[in-house]
């Protein structure tokens, strides 16, 4: 079965963010046998003074093939984010069956990104959808976040990469060809959407994230004029975080 694990709000002031959290806890899933990790994605929230968050009040959704069963996945995962949260973190935690995950969740996370919500409201509509939702640690706020982010990965029109096998190892010169066997995307293209040709050459920088576009991992690159050894280049990180967030 392929599931969506949501989490939010595991970080503080001073420690690594949510985003360390949820590569490090797709790790040790994949190597306990529990979840083959496909994809980690980070989720822009609204930003708010009245909503209490770190940084920047991003979740994280993780993508994979459950091995086991879900009560064990559960547990780890709870066991984990209790563990490694940080002092005075509000963690939460999501679990979903992907094709299960439907409009309302979807609309879910689609409205944290503009409205303030309640973690009562979040409870319920989990609770009808038959979807694990917890608070783990503080006021366990995070869980409206946590189902935020299991909806928008669901809507696939939302978000960056934070991981994929390769993803944050390969640099250099590649052709389009190479990237699509190297990384699991699904599309490569320019600023404005346009594939990009198998042969072409693009440099990968060591800050690539492919986004998530009209249900599709897309690679955006922008062109290289002055460069005999490649035509393109990743595109920039002011540019991904303005179609990302």
């Amino acid at each position: 079965m392929k599931i969506i694990i949501g989490i939010d709000d595991t970080d503080n002031r001073y420690s690594r963010g949510t985003g360390h959290r949820a590569r490090e806890l797709g790790r040790l899933l994949s190597q306990q046998g529990l979840v083959e990790i496909s994809n980690i994605t980070r989720h822009q929230l609204l930003v708010d003074k009245r909503i209490p968050f770190t940084s920047h009040n991003s979740a994280a959704s993780l993508v994979g093939d459950m091995i086991s069963d879900l009560e064990s996945v559960i547990l780890f995962c709870s066991r984990y984010l209790k563990k490694k949260s940080a002092f005075f973190s509000d963690a939460g935690l999501c679990i979903s069956d992907y094709s299960e995950t439907g409009e309302e969740i979807m609309n879910w996370g689609a409205r944290a990104k503009k409205e303030i919500l309640t973690k009562e409201e979040a409870h319920r509509l989990a609770d009808q959808h038959h979807i694990f939702l917890t608070g783990l640690t503080g006021k366990k706020i995070g869980l409206i976040g946590a189902l935020a982010a299991v909806g928008l990965r669901k809507a696939g029109n939302d978000g960056r990469l934070l991981w994929m096998k390769n993803l944050r190892v390969i640099s250099g010169i590649f052709t389009v060809n190479e990237l699509y066997n190297l990384l699991e995307i699904d599309k490569i293209a320019d600023l404005n959407g346009v594939a990009i040709e198998p042969l072409a050459k693009v440099f990968v920088s060591d800050w690539c994230r492919p986004v998530h576009k009209n249900y599709e991992i897309t690679l955006f690159v922008e062109e290289e004029k002055n460069n005999e050894q490649y035509e393109w280049r990743i595109a920039s990180k002011e540019f991904i975080k303005s179609i990302s967030e």
